[in-house]
């Protein structure tokens, strides 16, 4: 599904620990680490579309999650031209989004990559506030940053923590690919 102007509906998940770290996961057989994020079907509302990717993705069902927020209206990015279809019509230029800020209520054991025949991810681990913004790749950036932005004082008075401001992203500077705390998928 792809709007006149050529975004793809879309939802975005900010999985949010208890501790204020988030869910950050890397592609399968990739080197890209982002948020668990998918497309809306024509029949779904965002709601139920992020509650069948957070599903597919990470094996968390609703009683898993508490939703604190969403943002407001849609956040787009537009695809580098190398990743445009243009043979494919309607052209999808970029996702539009909409970005849920959820709280893992139940024990982390319930994380599943495999959850479904064809997993997104195949390794995950919490990470920093912020390190999502800085460690995207950078057509998602401003993206990141504006969500992570909307959800910081809610985060902030949740958890107790002080987040500060997004840090700059420095050159080269990419995740590593050690797990941490988290889950492989075999």
């Amino acid at each position: 599904m792809i709007d006149v102007d050529g975004y793809r509906p879309n939802v975005g998940i900010v999985l949010l620990n208890a501790d204020g770290r988030l869910f950050w996961a890397r592609r399968i057989n990739r080197d890209g680490w982002q948020f668990p994020q998918g497309g809306m079907r024509s029949d779904e509302t965002p709601l139920e579309a992020m509650y069948r990717e957070l599903e597919e993705e990470t094996g968390l069902a609703p009683e898993h999650v508490e939703v604190v927020a969403a943002t407001r209206g849609w956040l787009r990015y537009k695809l580098p031209q190398r990743y445009v279809r243009h043979h494919q019509h309607p052209t999808c230029i970029g996702q539009k989004q909409v970005w849920f800020l959820l709280k893992l209520v139940s024990d982390e054991a319930s994380l599943r990559l495999d959850a479904c025949d064809k997993p997104e991810f195949d390794i995950w681990r919490w990470v920093d506030f912020w390190y999502p913004a800085a460690h995207v790749v950078n057509f998602k950036r401003q993206v990141y940053e504006r969500a992570l932005r909307h959800f910081a004082p809610l985060v902030e008075g949740m958890c107790r923590i002080e987040l500060g401001n997004a840090p700059p992203r420095e050159a080269g500077d990419a995740p590593a690919d050690e797990p941490g705390h988290g889950w492989r998928v075999a």
